[in-house]
Order: structure tokens, then sequence, then C-alpha cells
């Protein structure tokens, strides 16, 4: 084990996870600032060491960081849903606090994950999105997860010392508890439909690819000051990834379609009435989760492969295998994860993760 000590927020959450377990596999030190309240259980498998803290608490901050090589900020409330309050105080001032901390202990780089959806909605066009994208386009009323993202990085934009930035797309993998868990739900209880034609290519990323990328960012001299798309350029079609999940889940492949704009129409409508009966989940549909899946958008990777020599390598069809193996495992445990964190709230039939012959 080398010397060099890597703390990392959010570790409990799906891409901080796998970061410590690429880091630890790669013989350094890591340190997981995580709260009381956390299952700790993967990443004490991993022999991670364990600070308690909270973000949220500027205090409790010294002590996980003393020391520290390199900080990867991950932590961050993540999600379409939720009042400005908790936007602002698990994105922005979570942010502002650990940036304090880091400037005040003189970490030696701060690797902060930000996303793509700090662009905000950019207007389709042929060519892909680079980093020099204006962040913050067109925003929607109640966009406050955009906006907490685009307000973070323009706090880290500030930091005196080394930090890089990077953009990931839609993540999934094993631990993932938001939005994958989302679509399945939704698919196991037939609420899902092709939005418009289905040929629009999705940005998923495998979440240890995403890992793969920050750690690269994170040690590589030319990536100081710098942000980096980590991302999927387009590879699979929304109708053949929804035909593959279904397959792999064993449930009748969709035919049905749905114009997009009815869709984004009615999950303002949905919000709107959340909002009005302050509903604490969010809707079963949203706007948010309606340009997930139906809008084709396409980001840069150019930079990531140029300079950091990173681009993708875990496929769709293997990433969701992996992915429904560990649902399958935790709920074949009876619903008490080896891997930490909240389960996921999926019924998943027997067999399935194994695509149909």
């Amino acid at each position: 084990m080398t010397a060099r000590l890597n703390v990392v927020t959010g570790a409990t959450g799906l891409l901080g996870s796998h970061l410590a377990e690429q880091l630890v596999a790669c013989g350094e030190r890591v340190r997981a600032l995580v709260r009381p309240s956390s299952d700790t259980t993967f990443l004490r498998q991993l022999g991670v060491e364990l600070a308690v803290g909270d973000l949220t608490e500027p205090n409790s901050l010294r002590r996980a960081i003393e020391g520290a090589d390199v900080v990867y900020h991950c932590a961050a409330r993540v999600g379409d849903w939720g009042p400005w309050r908790v936007f602002q105080r698990e994105i922005i001032d979570a942010t502002a606090n650990l940036l304090d901390a880091c400037r005040t202990a003189g970490v030696g780089r701060v690797l902060h994950v930000s996303s793509i959806i700090a662009y905000g909605h950019p207007h389709i066009r042929p060519e892909k999105f680079t980093e020099d994208e204006s962040l913050g386009q067109n925003l929607w009323v109640w966009d406050y997860y955009c906006q907490a993202k685009v307000r973070a990085e323009e706090l880290c934009r500030q930091y005196p010392g080394d930090l890089t930035i990077v953009r990931p797309s839609w993540i999934y993998g094993p631990r993932d508890r938001t939005s994958l868990p989302r679509v399945l739900t939704a698919l196991m209880a037939g609420r899902v439909g092709i939005l418009g034609k289905g040929d629009n290519l999705l940005n998923i990323v495998y979440a240890g690819d995403v890992a793969e990328g920050a750690i690269r960012a994170a040690n590589h001299p030319r990536a100081k000051g710098q942000a980096y798309n980590l991302a999927s350029e387009g590879e699979i079609r929304q109708q053949d990834f929804l035909d593959l999940l279904s397959d792999m889940v064993g449930r009748p492949r969709i035919r049905w379609h749905f114009p997009y704009w009815m869709a984004f129409g009615g999950g303002f409508l949905s919000e709107l009435v959340g909002r009005i009966i302050r509903l604490r989940r969010p809707p079963h549909m949203t706007r948010y989760a309606v340009a997930l899946i139906g809008r084709s958008t396409r980001f840069s990777i150019a930079k990531a492969r140029t300079q950091l020599d990173w681009q993708p390598r875990v496929g769709v069809r293997e990433g969701l295998q992996r992915t429904l193996d560990w649902y399958n495992t935790t709920q074949q445990a009876g619903g008490s994860s080896n891997d930490g964190g909240e389960n996921p709230s999926l019924a998943l039939p027997a067999g399935s993760g194994r695509p149909s012959a």
C-alpha cells in the first residue's frame, strides 16, 4: 500500500463506492467521510478507513481530510425532486464547506464530481457538446438540481488550489439505488412506453468507467483547472435499451409509443400537482425522467480521450448484467446488502438478470 491518502465523500453511494473499490485495488490508502447513519459494510470489507462526519457540519470535515493528497467530492443531492433549501444545503453549502476545509488543510488536489446536467438543456444540434459549452442553458422552472450544480461549479472555479471537475452523464451499475431502479420499477409496473420514435441515443455510462476517469483526472498534471465530460457518446438507442432491459428481467418488449412532447407536458403537470400537495417522493413522471430516456443528447469525450487516455470500456449489455446480478444477490440475501447503503426497492422476478433465449 502506498503512502498517498485519498479521501472520498459519498463513498456509500454509486460512484463513490466504485471509486473507493478501484483505489483500494490499486494499493492506495482510502478514507471515506460517512454519516453516523450510513451503512458502511461494503467499505469496511474493502478495508477503507472511516471518518464520521457530515458535509453540512464544517467542524467535522477537518479531521476527515487531514493529511489528504487527493479529495474526491462525490457526495451530493441526486435527483430532480425536493425543495430548493435541500439542494442549497446538500450541494452548494456542502461543496463550499468542503472546499474551505481543503484550502485550510492544503490538500494536494480536489476532484469535484459535477454532472452534464450543469449544462442545462442545450438545444439539440448535429455536433456533440464539448466542455466549452455554457452552463445553465434554458433552465426550467423548479430546475433546482441543475441550478445547484452550476453554483457548485462556480465555487470550484474560485478555489485557489489544484482542482479538477468531471461531468458524468447517466451513471448506472452495481449499488445504483436511484436512476436505474426508477426505470426498472416503472417497467415492472407497466408504466414505460417508447418516447417518440425511440431512435435517440442514450448517454448511459457504467459507474466503474466513470470512477476510472475520475482517478485519471485527479492524478494527471495536465488536468489541473480542467473540466472533463465522462460520458457515453451514444452507444445504444432508447428502443434497443428498453428491449434489452425487458429481455433481461423477463418482461414483454414494449411496443406502444408516446409522443415526447406529451410525456414532457405530463411530467410538468405531475410536478405541478406534486408541488401543490407537497409530495415528498418524486412523482411517477417528471420532466427530468422523460428527458433522460427520450431526449437525444450527445456529449463529446474527445478531451478526456486525448488528455486522459480515457473512454468507456464496459458495454451496456455487460453493465446491465452486472447491475441486475447485484440486485438479485441483494434480493436473495433477504434485503440486506453487503454493499452498503439502502436496498433498491425492486421486486424482480426469479431468474431475472439473464437475457431470454
